[in-house]
């Protein structure tokens, strides 16, 4: 496939996009302004949120596969076999958050007929909630490998990213989670906390943008 700058920024804000609507995902589930309980604003959603949270799963799981072609052409000077694991992994971690996000509509609707029925919401989602942790474990290894690679051939200069981009991967906003949430409160812990993992991809794609916007076309070479 022929790429120009037009198409290299095109797929990059496909990956911001990707993240700005699985964000809108999270605060259809989450938001409520007088509470930052995260389950029973679940509970409390309307049908109209969870449904509308579910969906934004599967256009942000299209959104972000298209912008992993972003990195994918970041990644042409590199051996064949790394930049298509970088595709691979990229590719997976995408499909991952949409299947994650809309498995949370299992959580919205076990924690909704638990409010209705005044149960105890934490063990009415106790099964949802185990499901999605073990979803996670799928997704670690892809990540691990995603980011040793990331980090070396970047850092080697064996790819068009600059060095700087390192600072922006996924990585290092993930482990500083806790660090970040922990000291934050109220409506701005919600947005925040409650979309962190879209926001620090969104985050990511839009250092991409910005890191490949004037790269220059006779880089990307395919062998």
């Amino acid at each position: 496939m022929k790429i120009n700058k037009f198409w290299i920024r095109i797929f990059g804000v496909f990956g911001i996009l990707g993240g700005l609507t699985l964000l809108v995902g999270d605060m259809l589930f989450y938001y409520d302004s007088s509470n930052t309980n995260l389950r029973e604003n679940m509970g409390n959603a309307s049908d109209f949120r969870i449904i509308s949270s579910g969906v934004t799963a599967l256009l942000a799981a299209w959104f972000y596969m298209l912008g992993a072609v972003q990195v994918f052409y970041a990644f042409k000077p590199t051996k064949p076999i790394v930049r298509n694991t970088i595709l691979i992994c990229f590719g997976a971690i995408s499909i991952a958050y949409g299947v994650i996000h809309g498995e949370y509509v299992a959580i919205a609707t076990s924690a909704k007929l638990a409010i209705q029925n005044h149960l105890d919401i934490n063990e009415a989602v106790s099964l949802a909630s185990e499901t999605n942790n073990v979803l996670r474990l799928f997704v670690y290894p892809f990540f691990g490998l995603l980011s040793i690679l990331f980090i070396t051939q970047v850092w080697k200069r064996k790819t068009l990213y600059p060095r700087w981009i390192i600072a922006f991967f996924p990585l290092f906003p993930f482990f500083i989670q806790s660090f970040i949430c922990n000291k934050l409160s109220g409506n701005i812990w919600i947005v925040v906390c409650g979309g962190y993992l879209n926001l620090i991809l969104v985050v990511f794609f839009t250092a991409s943008t910005i890191a490949l916007w004037n790269i220059r076309i006779n880089e990307i070479t395919s062998e």
